[in-house]
């Protein structure tokens, strides 16, 4: 399946879409991963919210040619950032977690999005995973189809 999905046209900056757009949804992929590096705030009313720090996290080539280098991250949290972003859907979508993410000890929260993609919680288990940069690891699904 190709650009006639219907979430194509909301989704823009795709790495390569032969692959990510299939008959259940969209494949997202990993832009940058990050790790909190001091809290953010959040109150009641708001006056003193603030973001946390985040610092990314750094990627290694395993061959000096290789184009992408891994994120190697051992278990913990992070903060996961897709390439792609939404130019504004009709209806809300559901962004889940990959398959291939969640076999391999790593995971981050389903919610429903709109407007944009937010800045995803990536919980990792304790025996790491190795994350290549551009890899799917969520795919954005329709409410109006069946995501399995």
């Amino acid at each position: 399946m190709s650009a006639d999905h219907p979430l194509v046209e909301s989704v823009d900056n795709l790495v390569y879409e032969p692959t990510q757009v299939h008959d259940h949804g969209i494949d997202l992929t990993v832009g940058a991963v990050y790790e909190v590096a001091a809290p953010g705030r959040i109150d009641f009313g708001g006056d003193e919210l603030a973001d946390a720090d985040l610092e990314p996290v750094p990627t290694e080539l395993r061959n000096p040619d290789d184009e992408f280098g891994w994120w190697e991250l051992v278990g913990g949290q992070y903060v996961l950032q897709h390439n792609e972003f939404l130019t504004g859907l009709g209806e809300p979508a559901q962004l889940q977690a990959r398959n291939e993410l969640l076999a391999r000890g790593g995971s981050h929260p389903s919610v429903q999005v709109r407007d944009h993609l937010p800045l995803m919680p990536l919980s990792v288990a304790d025996g790491g995973l190795e994350i290549k940069e551009n890899a799917r690891v969520s795919t954005l699904v329709s409410l109006g189809t069946d995501s399995q």
